[in-house]
């Protein structure tokens, strides 16, 4: 005669195991499926990011004011703004100090999703060199 317990489990043991067996794969699929959907946002950010910066350096020498347009399922706006130089900043020379413009951009998809770039850009027009003798 078997005594209880000697062989094998009960069936309230192997209830029990298939249990935390069951939470445990739950969890490792939750976290799966998560990080999938952090990858997918990542991989959008990363895009967003690389349109925005292709904006900004596009943005011709003489635009002022504001321009926006759709790539894909993402869609852009621009401000381009002249920043005031005071006369102090100009350069040992020079008749004018320099063209200073800001350029912001602003990318946004899905619900809610943005990213925002900006910079600043100087540029001297030929006028405005300080002029060399010969």
């Amino acid at each position: 005669m078997q005594r209880r317990g000697e062989h094998g489990f009960t069936l309230l043991e192997v209830l029990v195991a298939m249990a935390i067996l069951g939470i445990a794969i739950t969890s490792m699929m939750q976290l799966s499926s998560q990080s999938l959907r952090l990858l997918h946002l990542s991989g959008e950010h990363q895009r967003a990011m690389l349109l925005a910066d292709r904006i900004v350096r596009q943005t011709p020498a003489a635009a002022d004011g504001m321009q926006s347009g759709e790539e894909g399922a993402f869609r852009w706006e621009r401000r381009v703004t002249d920043v005031v130089v005071p006369k102090e900043l100009t350069p040992p020379g020079a008749t004018a100090p320099p063209q200073l413009r800001s350029i912001a951009v602003a990318v946004r998809w899905g619900q809610g999703r943005s990213v925002q770039l900006g910079t600043l850009r100087a540029s001297l027009a030929d006028s405005l060199l300080p002029r060399t003798t010969q």
